[in-house]
């Protein structure tokens, strides 16, 4: 059985030293080589962006609350929905998983002391933090409008200096990308320790083995093509644009062989999160083990076979557009697998609703919606008609903040009592998942429907104009959608806060955590609590690592230790006498 919050006042003592308190001074967090600091500064980096990024989102609900506009002008109101896009992608959800629980757990999960190359890993952390001054210069600079594709001509033409700054930042996140991936792929390959067969590794490993794999093959195509990009933009060259001889449909080409497999980069890791968080709270080992593996393997693979579907409506070929409407379908398959495996996981378990399972559960519902509207916009039918409007809205943010977003904030729960040695308020991280739900599907479940009436994406304003007429019918759908929409992100952006209050309060009034609160059986959890500053004294024992009943409740420490070895029965030839 599960602890229980009753149970988890019994908090056990920290060690006199972690990876916290072994060295305080700023210089030595700047200049760490230890995965987890190099973790948790990105987790702060990360944080940061997805304030900004959700700032950037609240302000164009709420222009978008009257018809005409409420907040900005049409040029204004571009500027921020393309750094709203921007700065979510590029700065949050990209790194958000692999670069922050990613390097603080997976060298944990597999008994190793780090990565294997410490020195790239921090340099890739600055890289980051490089990439998103650049972003903040062309915050800065304002006249960033092109959305966040950046797509030919408008990034070509107009408003050079924030559009070379912003792909210049986009430029180097990619080589922070390039560097993390190789990393983790390096370090599961040659740091497994004995026993640990492939597998025999956690889950979430399989997912961030898939994702590097992932960055290293398709992150230098966005890199050369932003470079190229930004080329055009101060020198005229004629690559993308059509005024100088280019041809705009070959930066899409290029952007989403990159971009489309960069959503793998963003819901794999994901995905592995959820793998390993569901058996720990049904108490039962994962369904389908191989198959959930070797899906992410499929899912990076077929990852880069399925861009052409974005360009249904180009100038693609009529056999161009069938065979890419076939691929995206079969990509589905590898993700069905998975959804199919963690609802057969939960199967006659035991299903305990902690925080993180109120999440998992959340990213469940929300990723599946996601994942089936994906399939109206890969049929060559259905996409004609919705291609460009809200319906896409509502279908890339199922999956993205669905998915990404609502799998992050569940796996913070879940390793929040390891990484900083301290317990969070159950109850309050459950109503933050309430809300979250709740603002989630209130906010775009109702764009769905605005795309099917007809309503385009990126619109300033939607009172009708010449080229977009508007009854006066529709103009009421119009509106009432829109404010639902726009309440529906009040909402969620009110949860958001909620959890971060939870977690950050638990760093200042959170009782201390016990070694193995959830009763998980990989390999993290077998460290100490805040892990020490080498991770473990010895090479700890592998076994599978979805195993529970080798585990025991320990009213004593308040969480899970393995079970003493079961003294055989003697034979009654061996019975003492008397």
């Amino acid at each position: 059985m599960i602890a229980t919050p009753a149970q988890l006042e019994h908090g056990s003592d920290a060690p006199a030293s972690n990876y916290l308190n072994v060295n305080k001074t700023i210089a030595s967090w700047a200049f760490t080589l230890d995965h987890k600091r190099i973790g948790i500064m990105y987790l702060v980096g990360i944080a940061v962006s997805l304030l900004l990024g959700g700032l950037f989102a609240m302000a164009v609900r709420l222009h978008l609350w009257m018809p005409e506009g409420a907040l900005f002008n049409e040029d204004t109101y571009n500027q921020v929905f393309t750094l709203h896009g921007a700065i979510m992608v590029f700065l949050f959800i990209i790194p958000s998983v692999p670069a922050s629980l990613g390097n603080f757990f997976l060298p944990i999960m597999l008994g190793a002391k780090d990565v294997a190359f410490p020195r790239m890993n921090l340099a890739s952390f600055y890289l980051w933090v490089l990439g998103a001054i650049f972003f903040l210069a062309a915050l800065l600079m304002t006249g960033l409008d092109t959305g966040w594709t950046f797509y030919t001509p408008y990034s070509s033409e107009t408003h050079t200096a924030p559009v070379v700054a912003a792909t210049m930042g986009v430029f180097i996140l990619g080589f922070s990308s390039i560097f993390t991936g190789l990393n983790f792929v390096v370090t599961v390959n040659t740091m497994r320790p004995p026993g640990m067969t492939w597998f025999k590794m956690p889950l979430f490993l399989w997912s961030i083995y898939s994702t590097g794999i992932i960055q290293l093959l398709a992150t230098p195509v966005l890199g050369i093509t932003v470079l190229l990009l930004a080329a055009e933009a101060t020198l005229h060259i004629g690559i993308f644009d059509p005024k100088y001889g280019g041809d705009p449909v070959l930066f899409q080409h290029f952007f989403w062989f990159y971009s489309h497999p960069a959503v793998y980069i963003m819901i794999l890791p994901a995905m592995g999160v959820i793998s390993e968080l569901l058996p720990v709270y049904c108490r039962k080992h994962i369904f389908g083990y191989k198959f959930i593996a070797l899906s992410s393997v499929a899912i990076a693979l077929l990852g880069f076979l399925v861009w052409g579907h974005h360009m249904f409506v180009s100038s693609q070929s009529a056999l161009a557009t069938v065979i890419f409407s076939g691929l995206t379908f079969s990509v589905a398959i590898p993700s069905g697998i998975k959804v199919f495996n963690w609802l057969a996981t939960m199967y006659k378990g035991n299903i305990y609703l902690t925080t993180s399972m109120c999440y998992v559960l959340s990213f469940l519902f929300l990723f599946t919606i996601g994942g089936l509207t994906g399939l109206h916009l890969g049929s060559l039918a259905t996409d004609i008609a919705l291609h460009d409007t809200y319906f896409v809205v509502a279908h890339f943010h199922y999956v993205m903040m669905g998915g990404a977003l609502i799998a992050f904030i569940a796996g913070l729960f879940h390793w929040w009592p390891k990484m900083f040695g301290v317990m969070y308020n159950e109850f309050w991280g459950r109503i933050s998942a309430l809300l979250v739900f709740v603002g989630f599907n209130l906010t775009f479940f109702p764009q769905f429907y605005l795309g099917s009436l007809g309503m385009p994406r990126r619109y300033a304003s939607y009172e009708g104009r010449e080229g977009f007429p508007v009854s006066a019918e529709l103009l009421e759908q119009f509106t009432r959608l829109h404010r639902v929409s726009t309440v529906g992100a009040m909402v969620l952006g009110v949860g958001l806060f909620i959890a971060a209050g939870v977690l950050l309060a638990a760093l200042f009034y959170g009782r201390k955590a016990p070694r193995n609160p959830w009763g998980g059986a990989t390999l993290e959890w077998t460290c100490a609590t805040p892990p020490i500053h080498h991770n473990f004294d010895e090479t700890p024992t592998v076994d599978d690592p979805y195993i529970y009943a080798n585990l025991e409740w320990d009213p004593d420490e308040g969480g899970f230790k393995p079970k003493p070895p079961s003294t055989p029965t003697p034979s009654p030839e061996h019975q003492p006498v008397g």
